[in-house]
This record gives structure tokens, sequence and C-alpha cells, in this order.
């Protein structure tokens, strides 16, 4: 396949340094143009130092220095703030993203790139959360792929690749159901955030983690999959699998359905996503069935677990409405994190916003930009 020459925007995050396993397994197939971090410094320098891109950039202006003194002997440009990062994806030497930034960050620089006329690798759910309609429509006009990285969605485009032109019936999102499946609203009253972080099957960042413990992530996922995938709501079904085995599934119009299965391993769908169309070799730990006698699944608890509500509610309202629950999820999780409001208090926070936040029913960039910034100022006023 043709090289592809990548920036990675969030390479010392979980899905960064995975994407960077990717990459050092495959060198003939990827080159690293761009590397940024927001605050992580040293591993942002000692992933330079190995990989030798063009660029990196550091968001935090107050480690420029840093870098920038252990990168600049090593003829690594060197730039800081959050606007450096919509002009790196641009560069002309860069044709994929991967997007792996956490939360709104994630929107503006996949916008620009986009406009760019470069191909995302998207692991950053929140972009299509917030501006699903509009990212979608540029990626249609600037002739974009939109490759999603995250395991369901992968698994949702693996079964669809040489389906293209069957119609989808429904697709079917797997969920873990997290470290809280089967306690109910009492138990949930008194969780710390250590018992949120403790995910049973994936390892990830912090703020992924607590969404799974809510199922917030699966709110998300399912407001992402009706824009990768040009869904209904009503298309879009959830399921509990505790063993995260089957990753998700699809069904067609003849009633047959197709499953993505494996290890929870999350470089798989990060290799398929920069290496597509392309099945790239790897060397990760291969299923056994033997150890896995059973698959089971389960309903989603809708009741305990409101914030899946949230999202199915603002997917078919539609307008800023699911900006606000992103932006409304994001001030909650980070307040979970700082011990300021309990788990169950996060859901309150976002129904609070849900209703108090000024509804746009059909919003441009700006409009979204606005309603993130409103909904996080009234958000804080519940915390």
């Amino acid at each position: 396949m043709e090289k592809r020459h990548l920036a990675i925007l969030g390479s010392t995050g979980s899905i960064g340094t995975q994407a960077l396993e990717v990459v050092d397994a495959n060198p003939d197939s990827f080159e690293i143009e761009v590397l940024t971090a927001q605050n992580n410094a040293d591993l942002l320098i000692e992933q330079a130092a190995k990989f030798r891109p063009n660029v990196v950039v550091i968001s935090n202006e107050k480690l420029y220095d840093k870098v920038f003194a252990a990168l600049d002997p090593l003829d690594i440009k060197v730039y800081t703030g959050e606007k450096s990062l919509v002009s790196v994806v641009q560069m002309e030497s860069v044709n994929m993203v991967l997007t792996a930034l956490v939360g709104y960050a994630g929107l503006i620089p996949t916008v620009a790139a986009i406009k760019a006329g470069k191909h995302i690798a998207l692991a950053n759910k929140e972009t299509l959360v917030v501006a699903g309609e509009l990212v979608t429509e540029l990626a249609q006009k600037h002739k974009v792929d939109i490759l999603p990285v995250d395991s369901e969605h992968s698994a949702i485009f693996q079964c669809l690749v040489g389906e293209f032109h069957n119609p989808i019936e429904k697709i079917i999102l797997t969920a873990s159901g997290g470290p809280f499946r089967g306690k109910d609203r009492e138990f949930l009253k008194t969780v710390t955030k250590a018992q949120a972080l403790k995910h049973p099957n994936w390892s990830m960042g912090a703020k992924i983690t607590i969404d799974s413990a809510s199922l917030m992530n699966k709110g998300l996922e399912v407001i992402e999959a009706k824009w990768l995938f040009g869904l209904t709501p009503e298309q879009i079904e959830v399921v509990v699998h505790p063993q995260s085995i089957i990753h998700s599934m699809v069904q067609f119009e003849d009633g047959s359905m197709k499953a993505q299965m494996g290890l929870p391993d999350m470089r798989v769908p990060i290799q398929f996503a920069i290496g597509y169309p392309n099945r790239l070799k790897s060397n990760f730990p291969r299923m056994d069935f033997t150890q896995y006698p059973s698959l089971t699944f389960e309903k989603p608890d809708y009741q305990t677990f409101r914030n899946l509500s949230f999202a199915f509610e603002a997917l078919k309202v539609g307008g800023n409405m699911a900006c606000i629950v992103n932006a409304a999820n994001e001030i909650a999780v980070a307040a979970f994190l700082r011990d300021e409001i309990g788990f169950l208090e996060m859901s309150d926070l976002i129904e609070d916003s849900m209703q108090e936040v000024s509804f746009v029913r059909t919003p441009t960039l700006e409009d979204y930009i606005e309603t993130d910034k409103e909904t996080r100022k009234i958000a804080l006023e519940f915390v």
C-alpha cells in the first residue's frame, strides 16, 4: 500500500501510544509527520526522539521551552497552543490524521483537517457527537474518508466491507456494561471514582473509563454511529455483552447478521483504520474460543443508567442537543473525578443542562462553539 504519512493528535494518550506501537511494527507502511500532546511533555519528547516527526505540538504553552530545548537539536519543529493543531493538520506532507484527542477538543482540528483534504482515522467520537451533520457534509464535499477507530464502530465498518450496496436493517452496538453492570441506583449512590475507574475488560484513559461506567460512552457511540453509517435512531440497538468478544453486529434486510469478533485490544481497530483497505499482519494475541465457552447478552438498564437514554433523546431531538449532552457530560465527569459530585449526580447535571441551555434547530459551526461554551458555564453552576 502507499505509505501513510500520519499526524497523530493526542499521541501520549491511550489511543496515541497504541497507534505508535502499530507504526513501530509496520515501518514500511507508515511515516510519522506530526505528534501532539496536551501536558505530557516527557512522553512527547521520548516519542519524537524515536519516530522523528517533522513537527510536534505541545498545547500547554508553559511546557514549550522544555520541549523545544529537547527537540530543537534533533531538527524537529516545536509549536505550542491549541491553534497550532489547526495549522499542523493542514501540512502538505500529511495525508492522514488520527484524531485521538479527548472530548470536544477534537472538533476544530478535525474540521480543519477535513477542509485540507486529509483522510481521518477517528478515535474522537465527540467530533461526530457534537457536530455530526456538519462534519459528515464537509467530508463528502472534500472527498475525505472518515475511518472509525472505536472498537464498536470499527466492527460495524468491518462488517460492511463488501456490503456497502446492501441496505442496513439495523446495527447492534455491544457494551460490556462496565464495572457496575447489574447494580441498582441505591448501590450507585455511594460508588467512588476508584471503583468507577476499574473497567473489567478495557484499559483506557480516565474520562472514557468513567463514561463506560455510566454508559455515556455507549450513548456517545450511538450518536456517532448515526452519522458514520447514515442511520435513524430506530436502526441502532444496544446490547450488553460482558465478555467484550463480539465488538458489534450488523443485521441486513434479509435477516442475516454479521459480527466482528476478537480479543479486547484497541491496536486491532487502530491498525485497521490507518491501514485500510489492507489488513496488515500483526503479532497481537489470538483468540482461543475454548477460553470463552459462553458469550452472553442482556438488555441495558436505561432507568439506572440514564445517560444512555439521554443520548437517544438527543439523537431524536437533533439540532445542538447532542452538543449540549456532550459538554455537560465533560463537566460532570471532571467534577466526579475531583470528588465534587456523586456518580448519579452526573446524570442529574446532564439532564438539567439539556433543559436549560438554548436549543438551536439548525446550528452552524459557530453555534456549536457557542453551545459548548454556554453549556459548560451552566453545567458548572450545577456542580
